[in-house]
């Protein structure tokens, strides 16, 4: 699809790094609120989640709109921190590995979850699929020196996922 090569170009560049950040999750926390948790902006072009994690130093819940790659029909996401290609790892990533048990709003449900950051065989398998799902993710890697944070993050109470 064109349209979708032509946000993947312009989300690999510098100067999106730079402005998305700042305009893309406040979009996304507005539009979330209004819709009542049933549509994020950004997940046009991606699936999304609103993560809600428990702040790695302050304890304060933690809102922050991510894209994910969906598995298992909704049970469970992967959360990759690109940070859009920006040095250092996001907040929320810390939050995750402090405080595992988080909730996500996923298509207006609110989902206990509890993460696990992918690492060895596992971490390399994931990141082959999610280059392929997003190939951006590759230049966001080439970018920077760290490696970028994979989690799975899997709902901790039983029933259906959302419609």
């Amino acid at each position: 699809m064109i349209g979708e090569r032509i946000v993947q170009k312009v989300s690999s560049t510098r100067g999106f790094a730079k402005v998305a950040p700042h305009v893309i999750p406040a979009l996304d926390r507005a539009v979330h609120r209004l819709t009542r948790g049933r549509f994020l902006l950004s997940a046009q072009m991606l699936p999304g989640v609103i993560l809600t994690s428990t702040g790695a130093r302050s304890g304060l819940p933690r809102r922050t709109p991510l894209a994910c790659m969906p598995e298992d029909e909704g049970r469970s996401w992967i959360l990759i921190g690109s940070n859009f290609g920006r040095d250092g790892h996001p907040a929320w990533t810390a939050n995750l590995i402090a405080h595992p048990d988080a909730e996500v709003s996923w298509k207006g449900a609110d989902i206990p979850v509890r993460a696990t950051l992918l690492t060895g065989e596992e971490r390399a398998a994931v990141w082959k699929t999610a280059l392929a799902f997003w190939p951006p993710y590759a230049t966001y890697q080439a970018r920077v020196e760290r490696e970028i944070r994979l989690f799975r993050i899997v709902r901790t109470t039983g029933g259906r996922p959302p419609e």
